[in-house]
């Protein structure tokens, strides 16, 4: 009897521990990392972060336009979990919240694929990074390097780079929430897209 008692105070230890742990990494929050010299860090892991859309072909951003005689690239969004998870709640995005975007080439016709377009090769990685204590206009965007290696670390663009039409077409504060449909449904649902945002026009 005392046996299989502590055999059941035993292994209910074990499952609130196992528990325990999965709570407290998945509230675990990954803040933007930067260098002493205010250039942020690369996520290597950003692939185990939320994904949030992707886009084929987009041709809003300097570098996308180049490409239209080239077949189209695909963009993946994905942001750092605790800010998702913080959007859900708020339809807001929290500081330190990072998107990292990953730009691919498209293919066709390989292997048993006869028509469509599907993923290649890695062309660029950009971030989005919002830190009101670090950036006067509290957002910032960054390139790792395009059709080459990627760097480790990047300084921030200039404001005509990106922030400009971020800030003028963004729908919720400067991001493109517009394009990622099920965040865009949270944000009209919560009354946090932008007093100025008009789904079928740009100020390009």
């Amino acid at each position: 009897m005392k046996r299989s008692l502590l055999l059941i105070v035993s292994i209910s230890v074990l499952v609130g521990s196992i528990i325990g742990i999965g709570k407290g990494q998945e509230g675990k929050s990954r803040a933007p990392e930067f260098t002493s010299d205010n250039r942020l860090v690369r996520p290597k892991d950003y692939r185990e972060w939320i994904y949030v859309s992707s886009g084929l072909g987009m041709t809003y951003g300097p570098a996308a336009r180049a490409q239209q005689d080239s077949p189209p690239l695909f963009d993946n969004v994905f942001v750092e979990p605790s800010a998702f998870r913080c959007f859900l709640q708020t339809g807001q995005w929290p500081d330190k919240t990072i998107f990292v975007l990953e730009v691919r080439s498209s293919s066709t016709q390989r292997s048993i694929n006869k028509g469509g377009n599907f993923q290649d090769a890695l062309v660029a990685v950009e971030a989005e990074v919002k830190d009101e204590a670090r950036f006067s206009e509290k957002w910032a965007y960054f390139s790792f390097g395009e059709n080459g290696p990627l760097r480790d670390t990047a300084s921030a663009l200039s404001k005509e780079a990106c922030y400009s039409c971020h800030y003028a077409n963004g729908a919720v504060e400067n991001t493109f929430t517009q394009f990622y449909p099920t965040l865009l449904l949270i944000a009209n649902t919560k009354g946090t897209l932008n007093p100025g945002y008009k789904p079928n026009s740009s100020s390009d």
